[in-house]
């Protein structure tokens, strides 16, 4: 009889751990498919509205919402950590990478935009070894390489050049690189909300200064407004499905399907903008999602991170 207690319990942990997984998939799935219909809302307020006035009307919403979501976390107290050097810079970073962003997002398809931020991972593997002297291997250097084949696909270059929106995409993904890799240095006991509520306000009074820089103000209308709200409440929504994915599951299992990100991008073109990436496009995108999963999974079973701790 202890034998088949043994069995059972054996059974009932590997049932509640897939079931774990998959609830921890699905709401993987929906953050990535939240900040692509946040970043859809923003793209079409680009429509009618300078970038960086929208990126700052975003901010503003987007600052209440993940201070409720701080405040509903119970995570209030940590506030302090928003003037943690690393984390002020890291937020300068995700500032700096926004505003590039959002010009990109102004003037490519949402699917070559978001391809090619997805780079980003890749850029800081070569950066870890470069500057950190991190041992990264040669598989890991002919990922990252097939990659970077896969943007440049993405991108598509030719006599003419490229677009001018392109570098601005590329300037985003390396400095996302950037500003995970001086993530790297913030003290644990800061949560990962009271980081983003510091990104968030950071990127809102960026956009605020370059607005008031370079732009014209344009009195946004009724339906601009409800947009930009979405856009804000669909971001904070994207940050707490991923929080909430690596609390459900397991990282290693979780992580690869962060790079769905590329699959609703494309989805958001075709259904919004009628917009569907060339031939030579969806095979860089397919490149570009293909060898940063491998390079996930690799780097899981290289290093695993207990859910507890990916928090």
């Amino acid at each position: 009889m202890p034998r088949l207690d043994v069995r059972r319990n054996l059974a009932h942990r590997l049932f509640m751990g897939k079931a774990t997984n998959l609830s921890g998939i699905i709401a993987m799935l929906a953050g990535t498919a939240a900040f692509v219909v946040g970043d859809s809302f923003m793209k079409i307020a680009t429509e009618d509205l300078p970038p960086f006035e929208v990126l700052f009307l975003r901010g503003i919403a987007a600052s209440f919402f993940c201070t409720a979501l701080v405040l509903i976390r119970r995570e209030g107290a940590n506030l302090a950590g928003t003037l943690n050097v690393r984390s002020l810079l890291r937020a300068a970073c995700e500032a700096a990478s926004t505003l590039c962003y959002v010009v990109a997002l102004a003037k490519m398809p949402i699917a070559d935009v978001i391809a090619i931020l997805q780079t980003a991972p890749l850029i800081l593997i070569i950066g870890a070894a470069w500057i950190l002297r991190e041992r990264i291997g040669l598989t890991r250097v002919f990922l990252a390489l097939l990659g970077f084949a896969g943007a440049i696909l993405v991108a598509q270059p030719s006599t003419s050049g490229v677009s001018a929106a392109v570098p601005f995409a590329f300037c985003a993904a390396f400095l996302v690189a950037a500003r995970d890799l001086v993530g790297r240095g913030i003290a644990t006991h800061i949560p990962v909300t009271v980081i983003t509520l510091a990104t968030t306000i950071m990127v809102m009074a960026v956009a605020g200064v370059m607005s008031a820089a370079v732009e014209n103000w344009v009195t946004p209308s009724g339906y601009n407004s409800a947009f930009l709200v979405s856009a804000a409440l669909f971001v904070t929504l994207g940050h707490g499905g991923l929080l909430l994915a690596y609390r459900l599951g397991s990282t290693a299992s979780i992580a690869p399907f962060f790079y769905s990100f590329a699959l609703w991008g494309v989805l958001s073109g075709l259904i919004i903008w009628a917009e569907l990436p060339n031939a030579l496009a969806l095979a860089g995108i397919a490149l570009i999602v293909a060898s940063g999963t491998v390079l996930v999974m690799i780097d899981q079973r290289r290093h695993p991170v207990p859910v507890s701790e990916a928090l």
